[in-house]
C-alpha cells in the first residue's frame, strides 16, 4: 500500500518537472484536510470520517486541469460490541478533471479506487467516483486557497459505501 502511494506522489512530481519548462500552464500540488459525512446506508455504520490528502492539479488549458488524488481517510463510528467501537481506514487513489467555470468556481469528476485498511471480512478494494463543486482562490503569489464539497462513493461486490465529502486545502 505504502508503495502504491509513493510511485504516484513520485509520479506526480516528475510530470511536474517534465512539462515545466514546456507548458505555460503551472502545476501544483496541495496539501487538504478531508472530513466525511456518512448518507444512505453508512450513516448506520459510521458518524463521520476525517483525513488528509495530496492534490495534483496539471492545466492543460485555461480552465481545465487534469488531477490526481491521494489521501488518507478514517471513519468513526458508535459502539459495535462492549467497549469496541466502529473504525475503519481508506486510502482513496483518484484521476479526473476539473473545469472552472468562473475564475474562483469549478466543477470536478474523478474516478478510482480505495483500498480498506482493515483486515478480514472488512478488507478489499472499491471503485469509487465523486462529482464535486469548489472554489480555489490565491492567497499569495505561489499559493492558493481550495475548498471543496463533493459527494463520493465506493461500489464493491453491489454494496456502496456514500458520504459527503469535505477538503480544505493549500496549494503550491
Amino acid at each position: 500500500m505504502k508503495k502504491i502511494i509513493l510511485i504516484a506522489v513520485a509520479s506526480f512530481l516528475m510530470l511536474n518537472h517534465i512539462n515545466a519548462q514546456t507548458n505555460k500552464y503551472e502545476s501544483k500540488i496541495g496539501l487538504g484536510v478531508d472530513f466525511g459525512f456518512p448518507i444512505g446506508d453508512y450513516k448506520n455504520t459510521a458518524d463521520y470520517g476525517v483525513g488528509v490528502s495530496l492534490l495534483y492539479q496539471k492545466p492543460v488549458s485555461e480552465n481545465l486541469s487534469i488531477i490526481g488524488n491521494v489521501g488518507y481517510l478514517r471513519f468513526h463510528g458508535p459502539k459495535i460490541l462492549e467497549n469496541i467501537n466502529y473504525k475503519e481506514g481508506f486510502v482513496p487513489i483518484k484521476a479526473g478533471a476539473r473545469y472552472f467555470i468562473a475564475p474562483y468556481l469549478y466543477g470536478a469528476g474523478e474516478l478510482g479506487v480505495a483500498f480498506s485498511t482493515a483486515y478480514g471480512r472488512g478488507a478489499g478494494t472499491a471503485f469509487t467516483y465523486a462529482p464535486s463543486f469548489g472554489t480555489e482562490f490565491s492567497v499569495s503569489n505561489s499559493g492558493t486557497v481550495d475548498i471543496g464539497v463533493r459527494y463520493e462513493g465506493w461500489s464493491r461486490s453491489g454494496a456502496t459505501l456514500s458520504f459527503v465529502g469535505l477538503r480544505a486545502g493549500y496549494n503550491f
